[in-house]
């Protein structure tokens, strides 16, 4: 169950695009929309809206958590991608500092986030951080690595 708390705690990392807090950096219209991008996926994922969730994603995304692996969106959403919505429902996201970056084609975007939930009926506050990688496709933005980390904050 630890685990799977934790990957559910990183996934909330920038899920709710309305808690941001006043630092960000988002140097260029690019890398605004790539992380438009991120926004709009952390927010269907917490909505349930998976599919909408998948759409932002590439067929061949690298998703990599608590020494973990998922090598596809079939492999994410089949494994994990439920149970991170369901977690994602009940969570108190507050974004930090962001920092976004777009390099031609390739941009990535990493946040920092508080997270407040429960797990099994105990309050826990996690400290989050995400990096997620995105190509510029002809349907735009899409995310092509997800890297998820958190620590119980003490």
């Amino acid at each position: 169950m630890t685990s799977r708390f934790l990957l559910a705690a990183c996934l909330a990392l920038a899920f709710v695009p309305a808690a941001r807090a006043a630092t960000q950096d988002v140097p260029t219209v690019a890398a605004a929309t790539a992380a438009d991008t991120v926004d709009a996926f952390s927010a269907a994922l917490q909505a349930g809206e998976i599919a909408r969730a998948a759409e932002l994603l590439a067929d061949d995304v690298l998703v990599l958590e608590s020494g973990g692996a998922e090598r596809s969106k079939a492999e994410y959403l089949a494994q994990h991608a439920a149970a991170d919505a369901a977690f994602l429902k009940t969570a108190h996201v507050m974004r930090g500092e962001r920092t976004a970056r777009e390099l031609g084609d390739v941009a990535w975007v990493g946040t920092e986030s508080e997270i407040h939930a429960s797990v099994d009926g105990q309050a826990v506050t996690v400290q989050s951080t995400e990096t997620m990688v995105l190509a510029r496709t002809a349907a735009g933005w899409r995310i092509v690595h997800i890297h998820w980390s958190s620590r119980k904050k003490p």
